[in-house]
């Protein structure tokens, strides 16, 4: 089945799965930053002055950076959805039908954030291409598509 014959995702279901995986990526993002402030702190006998509250620093946020994008990386290259893409039936495909490639994926996972931090433009850009693609669809080659519902 080629994402042709889909319809391309809205925003508005765009929007409130990415509210849906927030709340995912703060859940790995906690459980990232308990994990490399114990590793930092207890393995490798990193000394907090007094005073001082635990940090992760710069390595660690570059780690962080990594973990959250390592993380849509997976889920769109493992069946196209997200557990937010997949509770509003959105799914990441190449034009083909084929799932997302690793370079894909990664090419995405840089973009889309760009899309949203200027102001949504990238997102908003949906409303004026032709095809229905943001930014970041276009960059990766991908499409979000709307999948049809269950039949009972």
């Amino acid at each position: 089945m080629t994402t042709q014959t889909l319809p391309t995702a809205s925003l508005i279901k765009r929007f409130a799965a990415m509210v849906y995986d927030s709340l995912l990526v703060m859940a790995v993002a906690m459980g990232y930053g308990a994990l490399f402030i114990g590793i930092k702190y207890s393995v490798f006998n990193v000394d907090l002055p007094t005073g001082e509250r635990a940090t992760i620093g710069t390595a660690g946020f570059v780690g962080l950076i990594l973990v959250i994008e390592a993380f849509f990386w997976f889920f769109w290259c493992r069946g196209g959805q997200t557990l937010g893409m997949r509770a509003w039936r959105l799914q990441l495909r190449q034009d083909n039908g084929q799932f997302v490639s690793l370079p894909q994926a990664m090419v995405r996972g840089l973009i889309a954030p760009l899309s949203l931090a200027a102001f949504g433009l990238g997102y908003w850009w949906r409303l004026w291409d032709k095809e229905g693609r943001t930014w970041h669809d276009m960059a990766s080659g991908t499409r979000m598509v709307q999948l049809p519902k269950q039949k009972k």
